[in-house]
């Protein structure tokens, strides 16, 4: 046995595949960017082939960087951004309207109207999710009401829907199929019996045959079929794995103890707890999630979401041009003290948890003649830390433990300044580990427990290794005048939007 595994990590902005070997090291990667989409304001759309297509191209340039043969290779994991919804026809296999993504705010009407119908409750006891805009359901319903077709033809049996996971593994292997974790993100699964709910199914008028078959995080998906151009050396690998990114990177942490946790800091920030084989009762403003489902056993997740983070800084870039690379905002935000009072909340998309307002909008607060660029990179860095900070007062709160230290991981995670606030903000230490591809090598790790690669999740856990540790260097009192004047930062921001 070779023992090495192809992890794709298929995300908001771009397509990855990293294969790794036994010892969780990085053999080789590959990266593709694609396209994001607006058609409206608050919309957030993907051309689903752009999906497919960019991964495909990743996993094949991974593969030929290796040096490997197909023999080396044991199973390959998927991980996805998650919450995107995909509509397609069974017999052509072409999607029949764009993907709509998780940021997309476009049926908060919809949300709207399940509240008002008394459904909230419902929604939070079987899904574990509140009413939002956020998760697939509302979108599926979108789509069959808004495409020319497409109701009559779901339910006649001749649309699919999948997740990001279930539109690769179909493209990949010609199965129908999902894993917990993400059909706990659609607001239609149950999850504590492990299934679609025909109640929601029929309150948001989905025919359940659209539904994928819901397989185990580690477990067997399909192989890679016969004729994918580019991909004729992988036909017959094995599919072992299969995770939403969030829950990947908490596995990937090694968070396999109830109590213990993470952030990831990616387009958007993604806090999680391990909370262990129980459903929370109550978890306030937060979510509750499969982690994963291996070996027999279910972990479930407490999780809140931060819609913005990296996003915030791809704005400044792209849209406002006040830097022309990510590292630019690091070099110009650790050249000033602070922010001079300025307070940035990156609502472009409502507010996730604890705050959950589809309504709530971007905003920059205390500006004066003085501000200059330098003093709105380092607010836009410290609000991400702010609403990460949010997440872990409601976590402790509601999810019924204290985090001793947080473990991080993600794109902006890199940034020494961002992880040094973050520390100082919340009181406590970060954790920084020396592979920040946690997501893919929690995947991998689905994907290898399956294939015999590693023996079991005690295994996997011991393979993550510190790089930094942030203590926090900021007296309390400071950190609370802060967090103060965040909090009146974030209320100007909400309900701003009146549709």
């Amino acid at each position: 046995m070779k023992g090495y595994v192809i992890a794709l990590d298929q995300g908001t902005t771009s397509s990855r595949a990293i294969i790794f070997d036994q010892r969780g090291n990085i053999v080789s990667q590959a990266q593709c960017p694609f396209e994001q989409h607006y058609p409206k304001p608050g919309w957030v759309e993907h051309d689903p082939m752009d999906i497919v297509g960019t991964q495909f191209h990743a996993l094949g340039a991974a593969f030929e960087k290796s040096g490997l043969s197909a023999a080396d290779l044991e199973a390959i994991g998927i991980t996805n951004q998650r919450e995107t919804a995909i509509v397609w026809d069974r017999d052509t296999g072409e999607p029949v309207y764009n993907a709509i993504v998780w940021q997309c705010r476009r049926t908060a009407p919809m949300i709207r109207r399940l509240e008002q119908e008394g459904l909230s409750d419902t929604i939070r006891r079987t899904t574990g999710l509140v009413p939002d805009p956020y998760f697939s359901g509302t979108k599926i319903r979108w789509i069959l009401d808004n495409v020319p077709g497409a109701r009559e033809k779901a339910q006649a049996g001749r649309l699919l829907f999948g997740t990001v996971d279930s539109w690769l593994i179909w493209n990949l292997t010609g199965e129908h199929v999902t894993d917990p974790s993400n059909a706990s993100r659609t607001m239609l699964f149950d999850i504590r019996k492990l299934c679609w709910d025909e109640q929601l199914c029929r309150v948001l008028g989905i025919p359940m045959v659209m539904l994928p078959r819901v397989v185990p995080n580690s477990g067997r998906f399909g192989t890679v079929k016969r004729g994918i151009p580019g991909l004729e050396r992988l036909e017959g690998i094995p599919i072992c794995g299969a995770a939403g990114d969030q829950q990947a990177a908490l596995l990937g942490q090694g968070c396999i103890l109830p109590g213990q946790g993470k952030n990831t800091y990616g387009t958007g920030c993604f806090t999680l707890m391990n909370v262990g084989d129980t459903v929370p009762e109550s978890a306030g403003g937060l979510l509750t999630s499969v982690g994963w489902q291996a070996g027999g056993a279910v972990s479930y997740a407490v999780e809140g979401s931060v819609f913005n983070a990296g996003s915030s800084i791809q704005w400044l870039r792209d849209e406002l041009g006040l830097i022309s690379t990510a590292h630019e905002c690091d070099i110009l935000a650790a050249s000033v003290p602070d922010t001079g009072g300025v307070y940035m909340v990156s609502a472009f998309t409502g507010l996730g948890a604890p705050w959950w307002d589809p309504y709530a909008r971007g905003s920059l607060s205390g500006i004066t003649r003085g501000t200059r660029r330098e003093h709105i990179c380092r607010a836009v860095l410290e609000g991400i830390a702010y609403q990460v900070a949010d997440l872990l007062e409601a976590m402790e709160t509601e999810g019924g433990h204290r985090l001793d230290v947080l473990r991080v991981d993600g794109g902006a995670s890199v940034s020494d300044i961002l992880m040094q606030f973050q520390a100082d903000i919340l009181q406590k230490p970060i954790d920084r580990p020396q592979t920040v591809e946690t997501t893919a090598l929690g995947a991998a790790f689905l994907a290898g427990l399956s294939a015999g690669v590693w023996t079991d999740m005690a295994q996997v856990r011991d393979l993550r290794v510190t790089q930094r540790r942030f203590e926090p260097a900021m007296e309390p009192e400071r950190a609370a005048r802060l967090m103060a004047g965040w909090h009146r930062a974030v209320e100007r921001a909400r309900g701003w939007a009146t549709e």
